[in-house]
């Protein structure tokens, strides 16, 4: 059986769903292995060293030829066209924003798995790519605000006099915030976090941050660790609460997301001017709406306060700036998904193992996902 790694298409995606290390354990199960050339050099692995591993090396996959496709960002209309009846393919698949590439897989008859489904269960930790790419985008926002902000990050106390710790304070708590509260820590700023889902209190303790208690009347927990939209009203309050804990920072990462919806607004356009100049947000949430007003991905924007700006960062594919640790994380989670499905070198998905039969999204020209099933009808229904 042949599983295949293609060159990402989209452009500035740098991020490749194998390495030459996941190659010879594919090798070493049974499969064959075919890796377009270049499919690598991005992410720091030569075309030699796939060779080395046991992978063959293409000009292009062909693509009505595979059996496994393994894949880094959404398959695109034109790639799905070519796959064949009963392909498999591994990688992220964003189904809640991609309904149509979800119709046209299971038009196709593709057996399509996505990484964002693997249930966060204990089983399923070393499948885990959202933690695994969580992790590097965490990682990665305190550096883009480091570098813009113009004073040092740690206490320094010197003959010529004290400078004061720079105070960062963070938004959201999941495994991304969590990261940035641990980086920005370890960088010597006065840390502090704030997230609705009430078990964040103790991890952000752990990470050395402190965390800020508001006076909501109950937490926003939702099912696997994630949170669930505030209503209107709390939305509105807690904003109100945050804003003297925003005015008072020099640096923010926002990284609150809800599963399937925009991501939520933390932080307006009139907060952002109560900041201090000089100050830097870092929007990881900017690709899905964003989490502060007037953040777009993939730019800087400088926005006028009283004696300067305030720069506001907007994150665009945060893991693909770190493309050889991103992709070193990711690709061994495919490969430990794959392995739990493959019986005699060969993908064989078990629908009674939890962990398959969760992260299933097409199957046989159905849509198994049951929310993106729902989507789907409604938007039928609705033309």
């Amino acid at each position: 059986m042949q599983i295949a790694i293609r060159r990402e298409p989209i452009d500035g995606e740098l991020r490749v769903a194998a390495t030459p290390a996941t190659v010879s354990q594919y090798v070493a199960a049974g499969y064959a292995v075919t890796v377009e050339k270049g499919a690598g050099v991005a992410a720091g692995h030569a075309d030699a060293a796939y060779a080395d591993a046991g992978a063959t090396l293409v000009a292009s996959i062909p693509l009505s030829k595979v059996d496994v496709l393994a894949h880094v960002r959404p398959l695109d209309a034109a790639t799905i066209a070519k796959l064949r009846k009963g392909a498999i393919t591994v990688g992220f698949a964003s189904p809640a924003s991609e309904l149509d590439a979800v119709a046209a897989l299971a038009a196709r008859g593709v057996t399509a798995f996505s990484l964002e489904l693997i249930p966060r269960i204990s089983r399923a930790q070393s499948m885990d790519a959202l933690t695994s790419q969580s992790l590097v985008a965490g990682y990665r926002c305190v550096l883009e605000a480091a570098m813009r902000f113009d004073r040092f990050l740690p206490l320094y106390m010197t003959a010529a006099g004290t400078i004061p710790p720079a105070k960062a304070l963070v938004l959201g708590a999941g495994v991304a915030g969590l990261q940035a509260i641990a980086t920005a820590k370890r960088l010597g700023a006065k840390v502090s976090a704030y997230d609705v889902r009430s078990a964040s209190a103790d991890e952000v303790q752990s990470m050395g941050g402190t965390f800020i208690h508001l006076e909501l009347d109950a937490s926003a927990d939702a099912a696997g660790g994630y949170a669930k939209e505030l209503a209107a009203d709390r939305a509105d309050r807690q904003r109100e609460l945050l804003a003297p804990y925003i005015a008072d920072a020099d640096l923010i990462i926002t990284t609150a997301a809800i599963p399937g919806r925009p991501a939520p607004r933390l932080v307006t356009a009139a907060m952002v001017t109560a900041m201090r100049p000089g100050s830097v947000i870092v929007d990881l949430a900017a690709e899905t709406g964003g989490n502060v007003e007037g953040a777009v991905a993939g730019v800087d924007t400088a926005v006028a306060v009283a004696g300067g700006t305030v720069t506001i960062v907007g994150m665009k594919d945060a893991p693909s700036t770190m493309p050889a640790d991103a992709s070193r994380l990711l690709a061994q989670n495919i490969a430990n998904f794959i392995a739990l499905m493959t019986v005699d070198g060969a993908l064989t998905p078990d629908f009674d193992d939890e962990v398959v039969a969760s992260s299933c999204l097409t199957h046989e020209g159905a849509v198994r996902h049951e929310p993106t099933a729902s989507a789907l009808a409604d938007r039928k229904g609705a033309n």
